[in-house]
C-alpha cells in the first residue's frame, strides 16, 4: 500500500502570506492565509516594499499555524513546495528563504513551483483532472489558455499581449472610484445594472487565442472623461456592466473555440478573476451546451493560497522533481512542463 504524502506549501508571490499542508495532492489538511488587502487598499494597489515587510512579519506565523491546524510535526512531512515565480521578487524571496531554512533544518527536499501551475492544480483539490484539458488562467498578472495532455504537461496556446484581465479590472475600478481589488466591486455593480455601455472587443487575428485588454481599459477611461467634460453624469453600473461584458465575451468565446478545436475532456478556470460570478456563469452556460465538463475551484482557492502550491508540488514530487538550496526568486519565470 502506497504511503500517504504530506507536502507543506508556501506562497508569497504577491500580497498573500500563505502556508498549507496537503495530503496526496488532493486533500487539504490545513490552509492558512494572511491577507494584506486591508493594508494595500489605502494605496489603491500592491506596493512591493510594503508587501515584503508584511511577508517578513507573517511567514513563520502562518507556517506554525499550518502545522498546528494539521496536527503534524515537521518529521511527518515529505517535502516543502514553495512558489519560485513569477511574482514580486522581494515577496518571492521571503517565502523561498523561509522554505529553504525549514527544509534544511528538517532534512526535507524542496520543490520550486510555478505560480500558474499552482492555480491550475487548485482544481485537483476539488475533483480529478481529466486529460486532455483546457485551463483558462485569469488573474491580476496573467490571462492565458493552456492545454494539458497529462499531469505536468503545459502547452501555452494563448496569452495576454498587454494588460491581464485582473489588471484591467483594477485600473477601471480605480477610475470608477471603487476600492482595491477592483474585481468584486465591478462584478457587484454589473450584476445590479439595468443597462450597459457597449465597449469594444479585441478579437485580434482570426485564429489567435491571445488576449488584449489595454484598448478596452482606455475606451472606458475615455468614455468617462468625455462625459465629464460635457458635464454629463456617469452611470457606474452601466459602465461596469459594459466593461465586464466585453471581457467575459472574449474570454468565453476563445475558451469555447479552443475546447472544440483541441477536443478536450474537461475545461477548468483558475486565478483570482475566476472568482468573478459573471465569468463563472458564462463559462458554465456555454460548456453545458457543449456537454464538456467545466470546473472552477471555490473562491477561497481561486485567490492566492498555499494549498494550490502544495497540490502542484505533490505532482512534481511524484514525478521525481527536486530543487536545491540554491533556489532563487524568478519574477519572470516561464511555465515549463516537468514530465518531459
Amino acid at each position: 500500500m502506497k504511503k500517504d504524502t504530506y507536502i507543506l506549501g508556501i506562497e508569497t508571490s504577491c500580497d498573500e502570506t500563505a502556508a498549507s499542508i496537503v495530503k496526496n495532492g488532493t486533500e487539504i489538511i490545513s490552509n492558512i492565509v494572511a491577507s494584506q488587502i486591508t493594508s494595500q487598499k489605502r494605496f489603491g494597489g500592491v506596493v512591493p516594499e510594503v508587501a515584503s515587510r508584511h511577508h517578513v512579519e507573517q511567514i513563520t506565523i502562518v507556517i506554525d499555524e499550518a502545522l498546528t491546524e494539521a496536527g503534524l510535526q515537521p518529521s511527518d512531512l515529505d517535502a516543502v513546495a514553495v512558489t519560485e515565480g513569477p511574482g514580486l521578487v522581494g515577496a518571492l524571496l521571503i517565502g523561498i528563504n523561509a522554505a529553504k531554512a525549514f527544509a534544511f533544518a528538517n532534512g526535507l527536499p524542496i520543490i520550486g513551483v510555478h505560480h500558474i501551475a499552482g492555480h491550475i492544480y487548485a482544481n485537483q483539490l476539488m475533483q480529478k483532472m481529466e486529460f486532455p484539458l483546457l485551463a483558462l488562467i485569469v488573474s491580476g498578472g496573467h490571462t492565458e489558455l493552456i492545454l494539458m495532455d497529462e499531469h505536468g504537461s503545459f502547452n501555452l496556446i494563448g496569452e495576454t499581449r498587454d494588460d491581464a484581465a485582473g489588471e484591467a479590472y483594477d485600473k477601471v475600478a480605480r477610475v470608477l472610484g471603487l476600492p482595491y481589488p477592483g474585481g468584486p466591486g465591478i462584478d457587484k455593480l454589473a450584476a445590479a445594472s439595468d443597462g450597459e455601455i457597449e465597449f469594444p472587443r479585441a478579437w485580434l487575428e482570426k485564429d489567435s487565442y491571445d488576449f488584449s485588454f489595454s484598448g478596452l481599459k482606455s475606451s472606458v477611461i475615455n468614455y468617462k472623461h468625455n462625459l465629464e467634460q460635457r458635464g454629463e453624469t456617469v452611470n457606474p453600473e452601466h459602465v461596469a456592466s459594459g466593461f465586464q461584458s466585453s471581457i467575459i465575451d472574449v474570454l468565453t468565446t476563445k475558451s469555447v473555440r479552443a475546447a472544440k478545436e483541441f477536443g478536450v475532456k474537461q475545461v477548468i478556470a483558475a486565478g483570482g478573476v475566476a472568482a468573478n460570478n459573471g465569468l463563472r456563469n458564462s463559462l458554465e452556460k456555454e460548456f453545458k451546451k457543449l456537454d464538456i465538463p467545466f470546473k472552477v475551484p471555490p473562491i477561497s482557492l481561486c485567490t492566492d493560497n498555499a494549498a494550490m502550491i502544495a497540490a502542484a508540488g505533490t505532482s512534481m514530487f511524484d514525478a521525481g522533481v527536486r530543487g536545491t538550496l540554491a533556489m532563487n526568486g524568478k519574477p519572470g519565470m516561464e511555465l515549463m512542463s516537468w514530465n518531459k
